[in-house]
């Protein structure tokens, strides 16, 4: 069978069970004692085993049930959960994202795992393991929960990937057999034995599982009989016969496999849990269990997988409608027809609706990113000696997924940034009267139509005079300059390009480059990025996020005939000056705003845009639009109004074009330029 058609489901089901054993791992750490937590890793890392021996990715079964084995110790209670012991499960799991990220890139899922194998060994064949723990006989506890057939059980506890695999193969005119094969006594090499049955197996149908393991039957750990699932179009008598035909074999038993409905809810770890659920059950009343089937299948339908780029082409469909919408409602406008303009209207709301549900559906949790920072936390702490609880807040915070593929990396330095420079050591945080344990607070919330993201520490915050030592000697401010700065113009110059305080480089925070990097990448996302810190106390990184890239609001303004677009969220309002308003500094035209001297930049002598009327009027149209704490005044000819339209890239012909971030088809088919007020102020 050809197992590529499952190849997407495998990946996505695997990221899950992953990010499952993840995060059970991290509460574990907290809570070694909890047993329950263990069985949840166990079933989580059970199935990824299953699914990837179904696949063929040998590497990722064998290094997976090496990890199974040493939970199943530990939920047997015959090896205690250690700081030890988890790394060597953490660096098992991070070579199991490595695999599973190889066979989505196209690879073969092929890596060398002997080292954490070994390890994975040593810890399971530890001293206080005795022969009857040992996990091949510790697994059988399914057969007495789920059937009473010696050759069927071992397989009653598939999971949904293999349960798919096996309805596919079904409807595909294959039948599934439960084969249990006996191996004479006086059998020397049992392995070879195994291998041959296989082979002979494997020319008329597919061997879908073995219990024992396939690892555990070419190591000859078990004893003279095993269990095959085998689907086949073959007789059974042709089957048997097949297999008989190979020496050493004793006996041969062939039945056929049911598939039972929901049976991969019969796990071990819940198997006390159901019988004690059984009695209430069967006391229920049909109009109880008719209520719960219906909530069974609500719930069941609650989602669905849909790819990523469906809904890509969805938006760029919708994208064209908003475009034709804005053309029809000027048609509208400049029509006398009623019916025409009840149409459009009408045509607006449901449009508008659509395109609300459309930008929910690209919306996804923050916690994507954030599901990575807790094991990356855990180890730089273990690496600095430093120890450190993160608490993560707002996860379930939505973003579009353009914005959530981008900030991963800005928010991955901002951590290791908090952690090596600013949560001190424990003997620092107890000579400071701080607790020996330091706070990272990684924060999420919606804020009108943006999204900010906080990195907060109680750490030893931005030592003032070290940053201002370090501008000064690189030549970015004067000493007469820097003392003049306050507190937050201070904090804005450890983003500038090159800027560290770090006595030497390390690998943990900057790797030799500064946040300018962070900072240049939020910019390019259309957010912003602001820092307070008070010494002793701790720093805070607030970054402003736009909700989604695709459609945003703007203020159309006029320069002589030509149209430009300034996206809302940068603006801070529209006013008019009259000429005898505007001042000169350094030889520049500035305004006073609200008692701050704000730069003015005409776009008309910026873009270069031919005059069409030599006059010059006495009244300055004024955007003044902001970059985090800082304004510039724009001078245009004259406000068009807010509309919502679709940002389109300009191209790889037209990539550096200066302040203009991308273009939009107006309504009257005419471009607007979007222009890119961060570039405008330096």
């Amino acid at each position: 069978m050809d197992m590529n058609q499952y190849l997407e489901v495998f990946i996505d089901e695997s990221n899950e069970h992953l990010q499952n054993i993840n995060d059970n791992l991290l509460q574990l750490e907290k809570d070694p004692a909890n047993l329950q937590i263990v069985a949840e890793i166990f079933r989580s890392a059970h199935t990824l085993k299953g699914m990837s021996a179904t696949m063929g990715y040998s590497d990722l079964a064998e290094l997976t049930h090496k990890m199974e084995n040493v939970l199943d110790e530990v939920r047997n209670e015959n090896i205690k959960v250690t700081t030890s012991m988890l790394d060597v499960v953490f660096e098992a799991v991070e070579h199991l994202e490595t695999i599973v990220e190889d066979v989505s890139q196209g690879g073969s899922g092929k890596k060398d795992v002997i080292g954490v194998v070994e390890k994975l060994k040593q810890i399971s064949n530890g001293e206080e393991i005795t022969e009857s723990t040992t996990p091949n006989q510790a697994e059988p506890q399914t057969e007495s929960v789920n059937d009473n057939s010696n050759h069927n059980t071992p397989f009653m506890e598939l999971d949904e990937f293999e349960q798919t695999v096996l309805t596919e193969s079904t409807e595909q005119g294959f039948k599934p057999l439960s084969i249990h094969i006996e191996l004479r006594e006086d059998c020397l090499l049992k392995a070879a034995r195994v291998y041959m049955v296989f082979d002979v197996l494997e020319k008329i149908g597919e061997v879908m599982k073995a219990y024992p393991s396939v690892d555990d039957l070419e190591a000859e750990n078990f004893e003279n009989d095993f269990h095959i699932l085998f689907v086949t179009k073959e007789d059974n008598n042709d089957v048997e016969r097949r297999i008989l035909k190979v020496s050493e074999i004793d006996k041969v038993h062939i039945q056929p496999f049911t598939l039972q409905k929901n049976q991969t809810e019969q796990r071990p770890s819940q198997v006390q849990e159901n019988q004690a659920e059984k009695a209430p059950e069967q006391e229920a009343t049909p109009s109880n269990q008719e209520k719960k089937e219906q909530q069974s299948t609500q719930h069941t339908s609650k989602t669905i997988r849909v790819n990523i780029n469906r809904l890509d082409d969805l938006l760029n469909l919708f994208e064209e409608l908003v475009i034709d919408r804005g053309r029809l409602e000027q048609i509208a406008q400049e029509s006398s027809n009623k019916e025409l303009k009840e149409t459009v209207e009408r045509m607006t709301r449901v449009s508008g609706e659509l395109q609300t549900i459309i930008l929910n559906m690209r919306m996804v949790p923050i916690e994507q990113v954030f599901n990575r920072f807790p094991r990356m936390v855990r180890q730089l702490s273990r690496d600095l000696g430093k120890k450190v609880n993160l608490q993560i807040i707002g996860a379930e915070t939505e973003l579009d997924r353009t914005v959530i593929d981008e900030i991963g990396d800005p928010l991955v330095h901002l951590i290791r940034n908090g952690l090596d420079h600013g949560i001190e050591t424990p003997e620092e945080r107890l000579k400071s009267g701080k607790p020996e344990e330091g706070q990272l607070i990684l924060k999420a919330y919606h804020s009108g139509n943006h999204v900010f993201v906080e990195i907060q520490d109680d750490g030893k915050g931005i030592n003032r005079e070290k940053v201002l030592e370090k501008a000064i000697s690189k030549g970015l401010i004067s000493k007469e300059e820097g003392q003049k700065l306050d507190n937050r113009q201070v904090n804005e110059l450890i983003m500038q390009s090159g800027f560290s305080t770090a006595d030497t480089i390390s690998d943990i925070s900057g790797r030799g480059v500064g946040l300018d990097v962070v900072k240049n990448k939020i910019e390019s996302l259309g957010g912003a990025i602001s820092i307070e810190s008070e010494q002793g106390k701790g720093s805070l990184f607030s970054i402003q996020l736009p909700l989604t890239l695709s459609i945003i609001s703007s203020m159309l303004v006029q320069i002589e005939k030509e149209t430009f677009a300034i996206p809302l969220s940068s603006i801070i309002e529209t006013a008019i000056f009259k000429r005898e308003e505007i001042l000169y500094a350094h030889g520049k035209e500035v305004i006073d705003f609200r008692g701050k001297v704000v730069p003015l930049i005409n776009l008309k002598h910026l873009f270069k845009v031919p005059s069409v009327d030599s006059l010059e009027d006495d009244l300055y149209s004024v955007v003044i639009v902001r970059k985090g704490n800082k304004m510039a005044g724009l001078i245009v000819d004259s406000f068009i109004g807010q509309q919502e339209i679709v940002l389109k890239s300009l191209g790889d012909y037209l990539s550096d074009v200066f302040a203009i971030s991308g273009a939009s088809i107006l309504g009257n088919g005419e471009v607007a330029l979007i222009i890119d007020t961060n570039a405008l102020i330096k």
